[in-house]
């Protein structure tokens, strides 16, 4: 019977015992516990994914396109003004 959900912060890493000695004989040699040498190596990884995946990277001409349109926004279209004067407003 699967347990129920709890977010206690917990996780569960199935290792091969040779594995897991392999990991704990370099926690002691960094005097780390388990848990905080895993960590250290793990999380700075996981940072630079979520950054890699967030970031946008844009062509020079696609980069100029932007900040054209930045310095010299086209006119709004009249759906978006005729609801900026009717007191329209985005909840």
């Amino acid at each position: 019977m699967p347990r129920g959900h709890a977010d206690n912060g917990r996780v569960e890493l199935r290792l091969r015992p040779e594995d897991k000695a392999v990991l704990a004989r370099a926690a002691a040699l960094e005097r780390l516990d388990l848990t905080s040498f895993i960590l250290r190596a793990v999380l700075p990884q996981a940072q630079a994914v979520i950054t890699k995946a967030e970031k946008i990277r844009l062509s020079e001409r696609d980069s100029l396109r932007v900040l054209d349109l930045l310095e010299n926004p086209p006119d709004p279209p009249a759906r978006l003004v005729r609801a900026a004067k009717a007191g329209f407003t985005l909840e």
